[in-house]
């Protein structure tokens, strides 16, 4: 999991899938009445971060694989970022 794109963040599809909402509302505000469509990935956002997407596989990961609290401190959970470093590697 220290490779590719979970280098980046733990959780690259559910931060693609939401990067898809955004876009198509930018592609539907362009329109007179697109700007009511920010609801859609607002909403989605909101799930895949604490709801179905993100809260609960890290809840049912962090149980389950003691290592993977490693990488929780290091690895952005959602936005891709640049790993950190752990504290307990120092």
């Amino acid at each position: 999991m220290r490779t590719g794109l979970w280098r980046y963040t733990r959780h690259p599809n559910y931060f693609g899938d939401a990067t898809v909402w955004w876009g198509l509302f930018i592609i539907a505000a362009a329109t007179d009445e697109g700007a009511w469509t920010v609801i859609s990935p607002i909403v989605m956002t909101f799930l895949l971060l604490r709801v179905s997407g993100v809260a609960l596989l890290e809840r049912k990961q962090a149980e389950t694989k003691p290592e993977y609290r490693e990488y929780i401190e290091s690895t952005s959970a959602f936005l891709p970022w640049f790993p950190r470093t752990c504290r307990s590697s120092r």
